[in-house]
């Protein structure tokens, strides 16, 4: 038979051979947490690819080569010989139940407070992949000007939570006039695409729209909206414009530097990917996400061989 076009003789297409890395990179990534992938997450997080969600079962059904790389367990696909990983997913879905009613209580009350715009988990919770002793990380978004005193209000939550026996750890403030992550890489790709608001407000669209970056990563997985916004309380939008006024800006610097400070020593010791500023707070301490992405390279460069 002749060679087609799309099919060189004695090879295959590119385009398959594009989309089959994608999937076993994409089960290569989850396999970093222990998290093995159903088919529509495997579609919703493909790595660098679009293809539809048909093209991509067939590939997962009958593609030997693939087949070296990845296999199912039930209705879970992951590396080969790590099946141990379902039943760990399990267990982490359990526990996930449980901190989540305490994650959607905390980050109503914290939704409500003054200078905050918007709340979202991220972080293992985002997945329903933690541990029962994991911390609850949160994304604030915050009023333009007053991110130190809108964290000083966050952390009073955080203290009230932690005397009750709950880990909040609001990792990420960000004011609304600079909704763009500087920090533009797989791992931050994920954080965007997997947060789970715990209010509608149109700020979220507005923080998808500033990161459309993370779609070069993951193409299929950014939402397109998060239903109606609810609008503050009177109460809410009071105490905002009080703080809001003139009179507050020297307290905002004092807090800012006195902050800034400490988590700068902070990140002396213990390193980490951080960045404070008048508009941002990301206090990822100890670099977890260079971690991840070193497991996520390691796994990828061993699937090369197989792949081809």
């Amino acid at each position: 038979m002749q060679a087609t076009a799309d099919r060189p003789r004695g090879g295959v297409r590119p385009a398959d051979q594009a989309l089959r890395r994608a999937i076993a990179h994409t089960v290569a990534y989850a396999d970093v947490f222990d998290y093995p992938l159903e088919r529509s997450e495997i579609h919703r997080y493909l790595i660098g690819e679009t293809a539809p969600s048909a093209e991509i079962d067939a590939m997962l059904e009958h593609d030997a080569t693939l087949g070296t790389c990845i296999e199912r367990t039930g209705d879970k696909f992951h590396l080969r010989g790590r099946a141990g990983t379902v039943e760990a997913r399990r267990g982490r879905e359990a526990a996930s139940a449980a901190l989540w009613s305490t994650a959607r209580a905390y980050g109503a009350w914290i939704a409500t407070l003054p200078l905050v715009r918007f709340v979202g988990v991220t972080g293992a919770l985002a997945m329903s992949n933690a541990d029962p002793d994991a911390d609850i990380d949160l994304f604030v978004l915050t009023q333009p000007g007053r991110l130190w005193l809108c964290r000083l209000l966050v952390l009073g939550v955080v203290r009230f939570a932690a005397v009750r026996g709950h880990r909040l750890c609001p990792n990420f403030l960000l004011s609304t006039e600079a909704l763009a992550l500087r920090e533009r890489n797989l791992f931050t790709a994920h954080e965007i695409a997997q947060m789970v608001p715990l209010r509608a407000t149109d700020w979220y669209p507005k923080l998808l729209e500033a990161n459309r970056w993370a779609g070069d990563h993951l193409p299929n997985a950014l939402a397109s909206h998060v239903g109606a916004a609810r609008a503050d309380g009177a109460l809410s939008r009071l105490a905002t414009a009080v703080l809001s006024a003139s009179l507050f800006a020297p307290l905002e610097r004092w807090e800012m530097r006195r902050k800034i400070r400490r988590l700068a020593a902070r990140a002396a010791r213990e390193g980490g990917s951080v960045a404070f500023s008048e508009s941002e707070c990301r206090g990822h301490f100890a670099a977890h996400d260079v971690r991840v992405l070193a497991a996520y390279a390691e796994r990828a460069a061993l699937l090369e061989a197989r792949l081809g």
